[in-house]
């Protein structure tokens, strides 16, 4: 039996009936000379990462035979760290591994300027000589002020992974000099992040100490990054694109629903007259505040629960030129679609009301068990219920730095739909 987290062969077994008159077979199986037995053939399908717990236990990592994990390892982070230097523009901030996006499954890095942010998802991925390649290989590309691996509490419990807390895994001296790090000892190892104990109250903004933030430019829009605060890696890079496209479109006065820490907002100040965010966690709202004052823009942040808002601005006649909806995902599990697919047509209903004739309707999904076809299937129920006519001006993937691979239908998790209203 493979241990938790191990590099494994993986072969595939077929079967073919064959006519037999071995005695040794007679005799085995106390039956006829003329016996049908089936004889067992195998075919290797390559090398994965074992997961003992995981309802995946097995992630292919290489269609061949795997002779040394860390030269594949340090190949695929370079490889990785090649694409977005050919495809990604206009930002210091994009995810720089994609998991199996990227061919290093269960592996997530995006990179904030100076600030590289590493997460962990799987057994494999999370033992420290697994993990030393990847950041000495990290280090040497981008040469970072710090690195930090940011932990997802509900994804570790699931892989029967040790506790730990998001923490700091490589600072860079003050007085340190830019160097290959390749070999060289990491203070602290990585694997084990080093926690952070000074986070702020609830009350306050999620903000970390000065040496644990940065500013990074999508689009040519300012954003303050916290390595130590915020939803999964820190920001929603997979929308970058997204952003800029819904600026092209968006006019008038618009609603930005879900807005977190100001993304899409932030860039419909840049077309649209009078811009509103909505969310729920006043922690994401200080720092979408504290983003627009970067920017010099005037936004109005209303802190509420994004359906209690849209159904007594529908029902009031409340309307709109615009209107950004990019909730959190509503289905984890396939159990959860029916639930999803209902809160999804919910919303959209809602905001189609509220839509002035010809307005703009960006709507996403970021649940990878809504598929594309179930996601817009529900937006023209919605249509159909409100008495509107759409016109689909984009539908979109994730950003290209979020690789889609043909095959692996979980790279293809984000939807995202620009619509016309009339």
């Amino acid at each position: 039996m493979a241990g938790a987290g191990a590099l494994v062969s993986v072969v595939e077994e077929t079967g073919r009936e064959q006519r037999s008159n071995s005695a040794r077979v007679a005799r085995s199986q106390a039956a006829s000379p003329d016996r049908n037995v089936r004889a067992t053939r195998t075919r290797s399908l390559g090398t994965a990462l074992y997961s003992s717990s995981s309802e995946i236990a097995l992630r292919l990592i290489s269609r061949q035979r795997v002779e040394s994990l860390e030269q594949l390892v340090r190949e695929r982070v370079r490889a990785a760290v090649a694409y977005r230097e050919r495809l990604v523009q206009d930002t210091n901030a994009y995810r720089v591994i994609f998991s199996e996006g990227d061919f290093l499954p269960g592996l997530i890095v995006d990179k904030y300027n100076d600030i590289l942010s590493l997460q962990v998802l799987t057994q494999a991925m999370d033992d420290a000589e697994m993990l030393r390649p990847v950041v000495t290989e990290l280090l040497d590309a981008f040469r970072p002020r710090a690195m930090v691996e940011r932990v997802d509490a509900r994804v570790r419990r699931l892989e029967q992974l040790s506790e730990k807390q998001t923490g700091l895994i490589w600072e860079q001296d003050a007085e340190e000099q830019p160097a290959s790090h390749s070999g060289e000892a990491l203070h602290p190892a990585p694997g084990w992040a080093r926690p952070h104990s000074e986070r702020p109250s609830s009350s306050e903004p999620a903000l970390a100490p000065k040496s644990m933030r940065t500013e990074f430019v999508m689009n040519g829009v300012r954003f303050i990054y916290d390595a130590l605060a915020g939803q999964k890696t820190g920001a929603f890079l997979d929308q970058r694109e997204h952003y800029a496209a819904a600026a092209q479109h968006a006019r008038g006065e618009a609603l930005d629903v879900f807005c977190y820490q100001g993304g899409f907002a932030l860039h419909l100040a840049r077309s649209c007259d009078k811009v509103t965010g909505v969310d729920s966690p006043r922690p994401a709202l200080e720092a979408a505040e504290h983003n627009a004052d970067l920017n010099g823009r005037e936004i109005e942040w209303i802190e509420a629960n994004a359906f209690d808002l849209l159904r007594d601005y529908s029902d009031s006649g409340q309307k709109y030129d615009s209107i950004v909806l990019d909730p959190p995902a509503f289905a984890k599990s396939k159990r959860e679609l029916a639930t999803a697919l209902r809160g999804y047509k919910e919303l959209n209903l809602r905001a189609l009301k509220m839509l002035r004739p010809g307005g703009i309707l960006v709507t996403c999904s970021c649940s990878y068990h809504v598929n594309a076809a179930d996601f817009m299937g529900t937006v023209a129920a919605a249509a159909l219920d409100s008495h509107r006519i759409i016109r689909v001006l984009e539908n979109r993937g994730a950003a290209k730095d979020h690789p889609s691979v043909l095959g692996i239908p979980e790279t293809s998790y984000l939807k995202c739909a620009i619509l016309l209203v009339s």
